[in-house]
């Protein structure tokens, strides 16, 4: 990255423009978003001077790529990277944008690990930084138990600021690593494991800059001064706040959240179970407890290679570098103190409750011949945190980084690409999903590493393809595989929830009932919102019109990236 003030030295050649956009007339609004943020808050990216992929980790990863590249390093490039301070700023470079076509790009931190990172959908958007300086907790409500925070706050930023100032009695809901946005998983459609896991569903209330400069607050911050703002989600007439998600409609820059309180007691659990083929009884067990809220947080089923990849690379347990056998697997299993299917959960409140959850979860789940569990043992000094430490942790809301090991089971310093498809909370639909991932994964040469995670009424399967982005083979396998798992899933009836740049598009072009009515939708808003298409060009397959159809989509590998790119 150069800083903008050393603009005049790049050659016009050297710049990573975006569609329609002249080296003159990126150079001008560089200029001009330099004057609203300042010349330290804006840097431009050549081809040449992207961060050195070696000096890229999770706490410091690039903006202007995504660190785990599919296809090549600079498919997804920004031009520049531009970093506001307050919503203004943000209002006065979006008015810039507009002027100038330039396309913006918006991150909170960037750390959307599997999913494309900070990197633009369209090469040459201008990524806008906005966590990088609006990082504030902007006020927490102890007895309503909200907060309000800016895209910058961190899962370890709000619990350190709820601890170090008087409101210990909050709880966090954070996901498996703790360094990403509040908002930004929010508005991913993210979910953490406490009972307040679900977390959009958990906020309360936005303020959002629209594609044209407009600044506008949703829910009761509409009425001006209104003290219901985080804690009523509606307010009065439609609601807006979903359109907010997954989309390119505008720029959250304040959103509210609920807090949970203490529960006033708390203690997490293992139950292992031996046979790779209980995983239907697990998942049909699973169910009835949480419809019934017997289990009140979202319990995860995890397989055993995911745990073994938060202790070490596949190189710790094997020299075998292809994929592991059952008895392979089994081992490892058996090396590390868990089963063939984990399932991770946690009992909030009061001891009595928790004694009465306990006897039910215990005689349901030791029904299923060859069960054990286990709880969380205190650690002597020195001794190795087990994953059952590292979920204990995590169903308490206490933000960690421990599983960064799934990165490195292929290779040091791996790649990961997230599949992440819903299904009915089904011990059929879960078993049928499992034979249907680990065959596509065997055939392109990975290991199956994945979680199901139960949700209110519905199964998440998270898994996790690990590669080695410096082997182009690696790659061009990696991406051809998640592209037909894409299609064998959507023949199956299920669907992602959220993907990684490079199969937006495929993916909004399976939510295809009545003729394709849902992307028609949601491209009539964006012309209606966005008629100069410079907000996030296709993020969730959600093209402008002046954009739509010239090459710019990536829906078959068939197609893969060169045909975009020619058209720039």
């Amino acid at each position: 990255m150069i800083p903008v003030r050393d603009i005049d030295s790049i050659k016009d050649a050297d710049l990573v423009l975006p569609p329609d956009v002249t080296a003159a007339a990126f150079r001008e609004a560089l200029r001009a978003m330099t004057d609203i943020v300042g010349p330290d808050n804006v840097s431009v990216c050549t081809r040449e001077q992207m961060q050195p992929d070696e000096e890229g980790h999770y706490f410091n990863h690039p903006k202007e790529h995504d660190l785990f590249y599919i296809f090549e390093k600079d498919t997804f490039l920004a031009g520049a990277v531009v970093c506001p301070g307050c919503t203004e700023d943000v209002s006065s470079i979006v008015k810039v944008a507009n002027k100038y076509l330039t396309p913006i790009w918006t991150t909170s931190i960037g750390r959307n690990l599997g999913y494309g990172g900070a990197a633009p959908r369209l090469k040459g958007s201008i990524v806008m930084d906005i966590g990088a300086r609006m990082n504030k907790v902007l006020n927490v409500n102890g007895r309503d138990c909200t907060c309000l925070v800016e895209p910058g706050v961190t899962y370890f930023a709000l619990y350190e600021y709820l601890q170090k100032n008087g409101y210990q009695h909050l709880w966090i809901d954070n996901p498996d690593l703790g360094g990403g946005s509040v908002v930004g998983n929010a508005l991913d459609r993210g979910a953490g494991y406490t009972p307040y896991g679900d977390h959009f569903s958990m906020h309360c209330g936005m303020e959002v800059v629209l594609p044209n400069g407009e600044v506008m607050r949703t829910g009761m911050g509409a009425l001006p001064g209104n003290n219901t703002w985080q804690t009523f989600q509606y307010g009065f007439g439609p609601y807006p706040d979903g359109i907010f998600t997954q989309s390119n409609y505008g720029i959250v820059t304040k959103m509210g959240f609920w807090l949970m309180p203490d529960p006033g007691g708390y203690q997490a659990y293992l139950f292992s179970f031996q046979n790779d083929t209980d995983l239907p009884a697990v998942v049909e067990a699973i169910r009835g407890l949480r419809i019934g809220l017997v289990i009140q947080n979202a319990p995860t089923i995890r397989s055993p290679l995911m745990d073994a990849a938060a202790y070490g690379p596949k190189s710790s347990y094997t020299d075998k570098t292809g994929v592991l056998t059952d008895d392979e697997i089994d081992k490892i299993a058996k090396d590390i103190k868990v089963g063939r299917w984990n399932v991770y959960g946690a009992m909030y409140g009061p001891k009595p409750m928790r004694d009465l959850q306990w006897e039910v979860l215990k005689s349901t789940f030791m029904k299923i011949p060859g069960a054990t569990y286990e709880f969380p043992k205190p650690r002597a000094e020195g001794e190795k945190r087990t994953v059952l430490h590292m979920r204990e942790e995590t169903l308490k809301g206490l933000p960690n980084t421990y599983e960064l090991g799934w990165l490195n089971w292929t290779c040091e310093k791996g790649s990961l690409l997230g599949f992440s498809p819903i299904s009915p909370a089904s011990g059929a639909d879960a078993n049928k999903q499992y034979e249907m991932v680990r065959r596509r994964f065997h055939e392109f040469g990975f290991d199956y590493i994945g979680t199901f995670v139960v949700g209110w009424r519905e199964l998440h399967h998270i898994v996790c393809l690990t590669f080695n982005k410096e082997d182009p083979d690696s790659r061009r396998r990696a991406h051809r595989c998640i592209e037909l798992l894409i299609d064998d899933a959507a023949a199956e009836g299920y669907g992602e929830y959220r993907t990684h740049l490079c199969f937006m598009d495929q993916i909004a072009n399976v939510y295809n009932w009545g003729n394709g009515a849902a992307l028609k939708f949601n491209e009539e808003l964006k012309d209606a919102l966005d008629p100069n298409g410079i907000l996030a060009p296709g993020k969730s397959g959600i093209w402008p019109k002046r954009l739509r159809g010239r090459g710019f989509e990536l829906k078959r590998s068939t197609e893969y990236h060169q045909t975009a790119n020619a058209n720039l």
